[in-house]
């Protein structure tokens, strides 16, 4: 920790020559319709689509569809599993994890202009399964706009302190879903063969093989562990944030198990960075990141953060982003799901109660479409 404080010292004057001014978007967004069909003439339905007929004409001639009003729904350009660039437009469902997605390889569709047509998923029906026709409906066009500077700062301090040349795994992976253990005398180990452990560490996936495997844990503890000693500040902090957000490949992740993996939080504050500004920098969603910028988990987060030593400060942060209308809808709704999962893990009860009461208040300050589906969870 000693060698880390002198490492973050010299990041915290380099920031000082970092770009402060760059610009960030926000991820282009829009309000539209959700409609659903999954009974009648679903061919038909779709070339009525295909035709542009209005949803209001859709619901009449398709009485059995549903129609969900009011969606924020946002439009993404990603890689996929297979490092092919694809572009995911997603429903942010207020009430579950899982919203209706619609993921294609048309690149076109990210500058398209999509203001009053329809984007759908259409399996016929078969001997062998129910058709369906998912559909989202555009009343306007995908927006994205420049995020405040204060949040800019926020993103730029993160990229700066994490080191965005830098990754965790080498580029090159010599052992693919392997083991590199750390010997029980790796402390008194050579600096050259700490070095080449650490080497050989960054080499390796950990895959883990079901809910309880602690294995791709250990292994990012084992990498911070052998960054920290080798004073690798890039290292350490990728491997740290990975066990804070608990990003790691498994076979399946049962939420029985999520309880038991800590997140670390104390440890990055006993540095001298401003967690604040590290930690809320990594969840903003924006149009034009770093490359490797790192994404964290708005849940994990919210968990570590519950375990802060400076509540007040970060509630306060948390509360005035939820309620800025300068801010974009979509960056505005992960904050008010950050504050949720933040005072759900508190253990106090008088302070979860107090921050609940808070939030409410916050609520409403949100555009009313967004208010009103809280409202009914």
């Amino acid at each position: 920790m000693t060698k880390l404080s002198h490492i973050v010292d010299s990041l915290n004057l380099r920031y000082k020559t970092c770009d402060l001014n760059k610009v960030f978007y926000s991820n282009k967004q829009t309000v539209g319709h959700l409609v659903r069909l999954s009974k009648g003439d679903l061919k038909a339905a779709k070339e009525d689509m295909d035709k542009g007929i209005s949803p209001e004409d859709f619901l009449v001639r398709y009485p059995m569809a549903t129609i969900e009003r009011q969606v924020l729904i946002t439009k993404t350009q990603y890689k996929d599993y297979d490092d092919k660039e694809v572009i995911l437009i997603r429903h942010f469902d207020l009430h579950s994890d899982y919203g209706f997605s619609i993921t294609k390889n048309d690149l076109s569709l990210h500058t398209r202009e999509m203001k009053n047509t329809w984007l759908y998923e259409y399996n016929k029906s078969s001997r062998k399964s129910e058709g369906f026709l998912y559909a989202f409906y555009f009343p306007n066009s995908f927006t994205s706009i420049q995020l405040p500077g204060r949040y800019s700062q926020m993103i730029g301090y993160a990229d700066c302190l994490i080191d965005t040349t830098t990754t965790k795994l080498k580029a090159e992976i010599e052992s693919d879903w392997g083991w590199e253990g750390l010997p029980e005398n790796w402390q008194s180990l050579s600096e050259e063969k700490k070095d080449e452990l650490l080497d050989k560490m960054r080499s390796t996936r950990v895959m883990g093989l079901c809910s309880q495997d602690s294995r791709p844990r250990t292994h990012a503890v084992n990498i911070a562990l052998l960054s920290a000693e080798t004073a690798k500040w890039e290292v350490f902090l990728k491997a740290h944030l990975d066990i804070m957000n608990d990003r790691f490949e498994r076979m399946s992740d049962g939420n029985y198990a999520w309880a038991k993996r800590n997140t670390y939080i104390k440890e990055l504050e006993e540095l001298n960075i401003d967690v604040s500004d590290l930690i809320l920098g990594i969840l903003f969603r924006i149009e034009n990141p770093s490359e490797n910028h790192y994404y964290g988990s708005i849940s994990r987060v919210g968990r570590a953060l519950s375990e802060t030593t400076n509540k007040e400060e970060i509630e306060d942060v948390i509360l005035k982003t939820i309620a800025d209308p300068e801010l974009d809808d979509y960056n505005r709704i992960l904050f008010y799901f950050l504050f949720l999962n933040y005072s759900g893990w508190l253990q106090d009860a008088d302070a979860k109660k107090q921050s609940e009461e808070k939030l409410n208040m916050v609520v409403q300050t949100l555009p009313n479409y967004l208010r009103e589906k809280i409202k009914k969870q």
